[in-house]
């Protein structure tokens, strides 16, 4: 539709505050054909980001944006409140497609975002899902009530051991990879946690899809600033959501990504 790409000026409706650093931010919306991974363009009237879409409710008519802070801009909007109004254009991008019976859905850090939205909408479909769901230390795990709610088997990780499995979430994945038969794998986290999620799909034999984050201008495939080596695919458009044999294809993965002028960096 030709309108989606005119931001919608909307009142905040209610703040969720997650943890100390990452709020979830509710509209009135909507929900037509809105789906987990897909990403909307969030717009302060100064600057405008791509935030992932946390809740989908086409009951009450709302979505969700889960923001961390990480910069001035999601600082500016952590100070917002109820009734102050922002503008949102999308929902953008491919989303996780629905398969399986059995998934893992593993998640680090704000990369819960997608996961909670697919484990929501997988969970009243019917599937069995298992989410790890890792974090710095027990006060920076988000949704933890929500994914308990949802019917899914919650498996936390922290990396000081304040809450669950002490250690990497790719390392309790391999865990729960090794006692279970799963038919998918979906991850979103940072990209060094979704390589090393891609080497255990690969290892286990096991389809997975993952949702890649890359520096968004137009959110429509236009200024081609999300562009990945080789293939030449936006993850605006052709992502953000990847199988597994398209992330093979993708060199920069788990490699290096590039800043807003396009110079690339190193990832850690």
């Amino acid at each position: 539709m030709i309108f989606m790409h005119v931001p919608k000026v909307l009142e905040i409706k209610r703040i969720i505050e997650e943890t100390p650093t990452v709020k979830t931010f509710i509209f009135d919306w909507k929900v037509e054909d809105e789906a987990p991974g897909q990403f909307m363009m969030v717009w302060n009237f100064k600057d405008e980001k791509p935030m992932s879409i946390s809740i989908i409710d086409s009951v009450k008519d709302e979505i969700g944006i889960s923001i961390r802070i990480v910069g001035k801009f999601t600082e500016a909007l952590h100070n917002m409140k109820v009734g102050d109004k922002l503008g949102l254009r999308g929902p953008y991008g491919h989303g996780f497609q629905m398969k399986g019976s059995k998934i893992l859905a593993v998640g680090g850090g704000i990369g819960m975002a997608p996961i909670i939205a697919f484990t929501e909408e997988a969970c009243r479909r019917g599937m069995k899902v298992d989410v790890v769901s890792a974090a710095a230390t027990a006060d920076e795990l988000v949704f933890t009530e929500r994914i308990e709610k949802s019917g899914a088997k919650l498996l936390t990780c922290t990396d000081d051991g304040s809450q669950g499995f002490c250690g990497f979430g790719t390392d309790l994945a391999e865990k729960a990879l090794l006692k279970n038969d799963y038919d998918m794998v979906v991850t979103c986290g940072p990209e060094i946690m979704m390589k090393k999620v891609f080497q255990l799909v690969d290892k286990f034999k096991v389809p997975a899809q993952f949702s890649l984050e890359r520096y968004m201008k137009c959110g429509v495939g236009i200024c081609g600033q999300c562009c990945v080596d080789d293939v030449g695919w936006r993850v605006c458009v052709e992502g953000p959501v990847f199988w597994t044999d398209e992330v093979r294809m993708i060199s920069e993965f788990g490699k290096y990504r590039r800043d807003a002028s396009g110079v690339k960096h190193q990832m850690p």
